[in-house]
């Protein structure tokens, strides 16, 4: 009896100190799994669980053997709609979070009570996917992303820090050059955290104008600039050469909209980078466009750049790097081997050493056709890793077309044969429709990968459906309002503004539906995927409205009006608009599966397992079971041998998943869908599982904005 009272004693003072050294130096969460063994690490204090950005923690007192007794631990209620893609984080008893109209919240984690929520008195309209958190063991503050400012609340009030920036926020569009009120930038994705530095990236557009996709590092104390890396380069900098001369001043993007991963010890911050500006068109920005499509590693401390990878050159598809990166250790040559390992858009996974960026599966520069298209010039070559094998197939064929029903696939077949399919890196063409598979919503997607460190496997969810783009030539003529609908909202609403529900609505008679000031407000603000449009003002945005509601006007100089900045700069092409390929009734024309969950391990490139993620609940009704579907948001893996993941859009269902094998052991179904990456952590001696719930991907279904939390009795 008196040995256990010792152990037990142990064990919580244990507890307490690795609860304390994670509040007080948090960069001690992006310790290794391995160097945690035979500790429990009891918070989950950063976005995807540690800096290290690999979903893991210690716990393991839900484990293979009980998970089926997982019940409802509490509920909050945010009584929002529009959904919510946010992981919270948990630091000692409180949750930090926010609601889908970005207040953030913080909650008592054992029981889900409010503790207090922060509104800014901006109704936030761009997603949101969590909050960072710092301590110096005497004050705390949590930094939350709302639109276009970082905020630094104090963590246990919800106030703004006065002392921060100006009023206790920094305004991201300052420093990026030109007006910066006309800029366009949101904080979507959470800033890490390297000693007294906040390092943030931001969304920006993806059509001209945009700002470029600079990381910057803020002070956490006073809110000042104190290092600033360049993605577009300036002259003199690295990279300069792979742009035309003086690109830097009218470029736009190259942004780290995904957000990044940090090994503390090394003092590297790795960031991945998106598509330079415009997503599909680059003429006039030939070369390979350094630092875009890149996965950079910085130094923490000064933003100098130590190694780079580059994804795609001069990519011409949107295929950004599309989540942080995951810090593990592998094996090589009888040795463990620290790297970084990064999924794509493309189906491909890189793996890094950590510290050299060298190669550890080779990566092949493949030869590719260039473009037909006048003015543009694509690269010769692009990297493809030779291990492991693509998570998604690569090329659209008539073999893998869907055979729902016969009428589905002949439907399918007659589309097909009108369109233009090479796989990978196959230029867009003139006015033929050119098959993008996976489409730029998948393969991997936003939520990032879940790692084990000390197998140093990879689990990997995806999305395998195809999407068809085209170019077309740009013809004088026209209303300022259709220029500017050509140039900033035919990309993704298509020219004939019919859109591609469910990813892109349709705005067709959208004045019966809307009020101009609610149009204006949504162009000016952004919405969802869409992004806001401050630049659009005056007369532009009101001949875009009337454009969009066919209001008839007259545009006598709307040439000279066209040529202005502030519509966006002209270019000899554009794309049609991008559409799923979708069947009639609304399901993936291709064959399933449409979703997938994929284990990889890292040691040897080789596949464990990989299942069919996601259903649609209509056609399990019909008996269509397993064809996966529409997910975002990523998993998350624990000791006790689960992969808990929410994502799926369609069917609502949170699951955990046996890692060894990828066998269902539990699911529920949640108030929404959880497109988001839950969290895990331990209050008095209890495990508890934390997810978003709010949906807001199907426009069919309801969203709202709710956390559930699940425990064992």
């Amino acid at each position: 009896m008196i040995e256990m009272n010792k152990k037990m004693v142990v064990r919580a003072i244990a507890v307490l100190l690795l609860t304390t050294c994670s509040r007080v130096y948090p960069q001690l969460s992006s310790m290794s799994a391995s160097k945690l063994e035979g500790q429990t690490q009891v918070d989950w204090p950063v976005y995807g669980g540690q800096a290290a950005g690999d979903h893991y923690s210690t716990l393991s007192q839900i484990n293979r053997k009980n998970v089926h007794d997982l019940q409802v631990a509490w509920k909050f209620d945010g009584q929002e709609e529009g959904g919510l893609e946010t992981s919270p984080i948990i630091v000692g008893r409180v949750l930090y979070a926010y609601t889908a109209t970005q207040k953030v919240i913080a909650l008592d984690a054992a029981s889900g009570k409010l503790i207090w929520k922060f509104d800014s008195g901006i109704r936030g309209t761009q997603p949101v996917r969590g909050v960072s958190y710092w301590t110096d063991g005497k004050e705390s503050r949590i930094f939350a992303g709302v639109m276009n400012y970082l905020y630094a609340l104090d963590a246990k009030t919800g106030k703004p820090v006065p002392s921060f920036g100006e009023g206790g926020r920094v305004d991201l569009r300052k420093g990026l050059g030109g007006d910066y009120q006309t800029r366009s930038i949101a904080l979507t994705t959470p800033g890490i955290i390297y000693k007294d530095l906040i390092i943030v990236g931001g969304r920006n557009p993806e059509t001209h104008p945009a700002p470029p996709g600079d990381i910057r590092a803020f002070d956490v104390r006073t809110g000042n600039l104190r290092w600033k890396f360049h993605t577009i380069p300036h002259p003199g900098e690295f990279g300069y050469d792979t742009w035309p001369k003086d690109a830097w001043q009218t470029a736009g993007a190259a942004n780290n909209w995904a957000g990044m991963a940090l090994d503390s010890k090394r003092g590297i911050v790795y960031v991945p980078t998106g598509s330079p500006v415009f997503d599909f068109y680059g003429a006039d920005r030939i070369g390979d466009d350094l630092f875009a499509d890149t996965l950079l590693a910085l130094d923490a401390e000064t933003g100098r750049r130590i190694w780079h990878f580059q994804g795609v050159h001069h990519d011409i598809w949107d295929r950004d790097f599309p989540s942080p990166p995951a810090l593990v250790s592998v094996r090589r040559n009888g040795k463990q081997v620290d790297a970084v390992a990064q999924t794509t858009k493309q189906g491909f996974l890189f793996l890094f050493d950590r510290s050299t960026g060298k190669p550890l599966f080779p990566i092949e520069e493949r030869k590719y056709p260039a473009s037909e298209v006048p003015g543009e010039v694509t690269s010769p070559t692009q990297p493809v890793p030779t291990l492991p094998e693509p998570f998604t197939r690569q090329r659209l064929t008539e073999e893998i077309l869907t055979t729902r029903t016969p009428q589905a696939h002949d439907w399918a077949v007659k589309e097909f044969k009108t369109f233009r399919s090479g796989g990978q890196f196959i230029p867009t063409g003139l006015d033929k429709e050119t098959v993008v598979f996976p489409c730029f919503l998948g393969g991997a997607e936003w939520g990032g990968p879940a790692v084990d460190p000390l197998r140093g496997v990879i689990f990997i969810n995806a999305n395998e459906a195809a999407c068809v783009i085209a170019l077309t030539e740009n013809k004088p003529g026209g209303s300022i309002g259709e220029r500017t609908y050509q140039n900033q909202c035919s990309v993704c609403h298509g020219d004939n503004r019919t859109g591609s529900p469910p990813t892109f609505p349709s705005l067709v008679n959208i004045g019966k539906r809307q009020s101009q000031l609610q149009i204006e407000t949504t162009i000016l603000q952004g919405k969802g995927r869409m992004p806001s449009f401050p630049n659009l003002a005056g007369e532009h945005l009101h001949s875009l409205t009337n454009f969009l509601t066919d209001v008839a006007i007259s545009d006598p100089d709307h040439d000279a009006l066209y040529s202005s900045a502030s519509d966006g700069a002209p270019m000899k092409y554009r794309i049609t608009g991008s559409r799923d390929f979708l069947d009639p009734d609304g399901y993936p024309a291709v064959a399933p599966p449409w979703g997938t969950l994929s284990a990889i391990d890292l040691n040897t490139g080789k596949y464990l397992w990989k299942i069919p993620f996601g259903e649609y609940p209509k056609l399990v009704a019909k008996g269509m079971t397993n064809t996966g579907s529409e997910n975002y948001g990523g998993p998350i893996l624990t000791a006790g041998g689960l992969l808990f993941i929410g994502a799926t859009v369609y069917d609502n269902k949170f699951r955990a998943i046996d890692s060894n094998t990828g066998h269902l052991l539990w699911e529920t179904v949640l108030p929404f869908a959880a497109v988001a990456t839950p969290a895990t952590y331990m209050i008095d001696g209890k495990q508890y599982v934390v997810i978003a719930s709010g949906g807001g991907k199907d426009p069919k279904s309801p969203s709202g904005s709710v956390y559930v939390a699940f425990t064992l009795p």
